[in-house]
């Protein structure tokens, strides 16, 4: 927790200029805040913690050299008590839950920062977690759902590829009957009607990336 008659400092790490302009105009306009860092990769994040221990850091998903979630984990086995938020345009449960366990205590939309932003800074510097209503709510349902081991992952990221079962079961040296059972039961965890609507699924929810 931070002394409320200082500014809350902090440093966001983004690949995107234009959305660590926006965020910083936002900063800018709070009495309580103060942008004190920027960082374009991973691994700048990390430098960029170190020599300036922020009191929040903001950190986007997908950077060059080392991703946000990478990121984190570098952070926080230096820092344990180092306050991360996770920035992403993504909504996939697997995400948040890679996040959650790399060490986040936030997981923010881009699509709506604008409304939030300032919120979450705030919640996150008070030594309280903040996950957008929509996310909490997809983490408690698919909590309580299977989900795809690494093998059935491997398979899905093959078919979103285009391959088919003949050419997937050559590539893991499996059978083609061996990979007839992972598809049913990767479109069994998805709840998927045919290969497209679990690829479909696999993305929206973060199990593959095309």
């Amino acid at each position: 927790m931070i002394d409320e008659k200082k500014p809350i400092r902090i440093l966001v790490a983004d690949d995107h200029p234009l959305m660590l302009e926006g965020i910083g105009v936002v900063i800018a306009s709070q009495p309580d805040m103060q942008l004190v860092g920027e960082a374009a990769d991973g691994n700048e994040a990390l430098a960029q913690f170190r020599a300036l221990l922020p009191d929040v850091t903001l950190i986007d998903l997908q950077m060059p050299n080392a991703n946000g979630i990478d990121a984190i984990r570098a952070i926080r086995a230096e820092f344990p008590q180092a306050c991360i938020a996770i920035l992403t345009t993504y909504r996939g449960d697997v995400r948040a839950l890679h996040a959650i366990k790399a060490g986040a205590q936030g997981y923010l939309l881009k699509s709506t920062l604008r409304k939030e932003l300032t919120e979450a800074i705030r919640v996150l510097a008070a030594g309280n977690r903040y996950f957008p209503p929509e996310i909490a709510a997809e983490l408690t349902h698919y909590l309580g759902q299977d989900c795809l081991s690494p093998r059935e992952i491997q398979v899905l990221q093959l078919i979103a590829r285009g391959c088919a079962n003949k050419q997937i079961a050559g590539e893991l040296g499996l059978s083609e009957d061996t990979i007839k059972g992972h598809l049913r039961s990767i479109m069994e965890k998805l709840g998927a009607n045919n290969r497209t609507h679990a690829v479909t699924i696999g993305i929206e929810r973060g199990f593959i990336e095309l």
